[in-house]
């Protein structure tokens, strides 16, 4: 699943261990979720969505 997680990420001045921190996942999560080779739970979706203030579909492109 294509996302915007690095560039919203950076654009903050987080690293991938800030936002672990915040999200409640580690590191590599967040690392693996940015290289498209993970997709997050839908709780950690929402909480990524609401930390950058955009939508779930914003944030995720889905591709059938």
């Amino acid at each position: 699943m294509k996302n915007r997680l690095r560039d919203l990420r950076t654009a903050k001045g987080m690293t991938q261990e800030d936002l672990a921190e915040i999200i409640g996942v580690s590191r590599q999560t967040i690392n693996a979720i940015e290289k498209e080779k993970f997709d997050p739970s839908l709780p950690t979706a929402f909480k990524m969505a609401k930390l950058f203030e955009m939508t779930i579909e914003e944030l995720f492109q889905f591709e059938g």
